[in-house]
């Protein structure tokens, strides 16, 4: 086998590990989903929304950004065999995420009242936020547990540790909802990184590798370049979380909390369900990609393979989706829910153009490059703001997808031009013309939607699927032999 039909394999097994595992945490999300919008309805979802944005927000602010900083280091020595600077810097992790869970989780207790009041224009959410208060503490703690397995390339465990997690989450909030409904939203929160917490401390200590002990002075000062590094990519992760709180603020003031609902739901369904590609790939990439931070060839090779796959798998899902968005919705939500369908159409298309941004992205994390990152998130998260802002108040809800879709594309563009100059990256020409024609296919199937005779759009709808999905599969067959790997797969289950 070639090298780079290997390297193709490597990228397509661990997207199909943790495709997996993102269709069984899709089925506990929309159940959850589902469960929220049947019993608490649109203002229940935009609760929900609110407090986990909310949530989120803090995280980014306190937490260091120790869940991504931390995998670069531990991918490095990794990467070079060194068992003892591995330990340490799991050693470090370990100190580092006690001390910004508990201020997190202090920080939040403190502001309950004034959060409560921030976000729902009255104090009697106080107690929830005591909730999210624990819950940003736990949720500290989990992602410590997890970045271990995820830079030590533990990935079936890292896997369960996901799957049962929210799997066993799901089986007791379920009751909360039915019986406390809009009093078992933060609780339930709380419960579900309490879950993933647990699982992932399990399957964390059954690592051979174990964290070495270290004060916390040691930590701070063995962990100074992590911290940097992580303050700055919090500082990112802040943006799009306070990007994502602002909008939903602005959006609650216009339009009301129903709305905030609406449009939490439809950016579930964009990032979790539509952006599950994105959530298999980075688990593996991040870690490879980091290993090699120091050779541009590598990182062109490694970034095309990720692209290149990644593009290629989310285009059925794109023209899926826009064939059966009502339907989703249905299944997801209710019959309340469907005002997000125009969200949806416009803001899915965005989605391909993410594909290519996000596999060239991480090449600013991998490389530690703190000023263009830190630069980049400040006017990358500025622009979606106002693209939102200006989406949500000229068009409602299909403004805001139209916003996403805008969004993707000038990110895309100014990515590509920064990374061209900063590390000399492209992608090669065949690359452009596979990716066009995807975008021809997804573009297709839209306008297919403005089709008033049903026996046009159905005809048209079935021969894009069939086109698409067989380009899709040729050409992956082409580059990694997919139809060996799906017969070594059914002969190893026969066995």
């Amino acid at each position: 086998m070639n090298k780079d039909r290997s390297a193709y394999r490597q990228v397509f097994k661990a997207t199909s590990l943790f495709g997996g595992v993102q269709v069984f945490q899709i089925l506990i999300a929309a159940i959850r989903s589902k469960v929220i919008a049947v019993l608490l309805g649109p203002y229940g979802m935009g609760i929900s929304g609110l407090l986990n944005t909310s949530l989120n927000v803090i995280s980014q602010l306190t937490g260091a950004g120790l869940d991504r900083s931390a995998v670069k280091d531990v991918s490095a020595a990794f990467g070079i065999h060194n068992e003892e600077r591995i330990a340490e810097v799991l050693g470090v992790l370990r100190r580092l995420v006690w001390f910004t869970g508990f201020l997190g989780a202090i920080l939040t207790l403190i502001l309950s009242p004034w959060l409560s009041v921030w976000a729902f224009d009255t104090d009697e959410f106080t107690l929830a936020f005591a909730w999210i208060a624990a819950a940003i503490l736990i949720k500290q703690l989990a992602y410590g547990n997890l970045v271990v397995l995820q830079a030590l390339r533990k990935l079936k465990s890292l896997a369960k540790a996901n799957l049962m997690g929210s799997a066993v989450g799901l089986v007791i909030v379920i009751p909360l909802y039915y019986i406390f409904r809009i009093d078992a939203i933060a609780p339930a929160i709380f419960i579900s990184f309490l879950m993933t917490f647990l699982f992932s401390r399990y399957y964390a200590n059954q690592v051979a590798l174990q964290p070495k002990k270290v004060t916390t002075s040691q930590a701070f000062s063995k962990g100074k370049d992590m911290i940097q590094l992580g303050v700055v990519m919090s500082v990112s992760s802040l943006l799009v979380a306070l990007g994502l709180f602002l909008t939903q603020l602005f959006v609650s003031n216009v339009g009301g909390v129903y709305e905030v609902g609406f449009y939490n739901a439809g950016i579930v369904i964009i990032n979790s369900y539509v952006g599950m590609i994105f959530n298999a790939m980075s688990t593996d990439y991040y870690p490879r990609l980091a290993a090699i931070a120091n050779d541009i060839v590598k990182i062109r090779e490694t970034v095309l393979h990720q692209a290149y796959i990644a593009v290629l798998l989310i285009t059925p899902i794109i023209i899926l989706f826009i064939i059966f968005a009502e339907i989703v919705v249905l299944l997801l939500y209710s019959k309340e829910f469907l005002p997000v369908v125009g969200f949806l159409l416009w803001a899915i298309l965005g989605t391909i153009f993410k594909a290519v941004s996000f596999s060239m992205g991480y090449i600013f994390i991998a490389k530690g490059d703190s000023k263009i990152f830190i630069k980049n998130a400040v006017v990358f998260n500025s622009l979606l703001l106002g693209f939102n802002i200006a989406g949500y108040y000229y068009g409602g809800l299909v403004g805001l997808g139209i916003s996403f879709l805008v969004y993707y594309i000038v990110h895309l563009i100014l990515v590509g031009i920064i990374t061209k100059v900063a590390y000399n990256f492209y992608f090669p020409k065949s690359f452009y013309g596979i990716f066009l024609v995807c975008l021809v296919f997804c573009l297709l199937a839209f306008s297919l939607t403005f089709v008033d005779n049903s026996v046009y759009k159905v005809i048209g709808f079935v021969v894009i699927v069939l086109i698409s999905g067989g380009f899709s599969l040729f050409l992956l067959n082409q580059k990694m032999d997919l139809m060996e790997i799906i017969k070594n797969f059914i002969n190893k289950k026969r066995d």
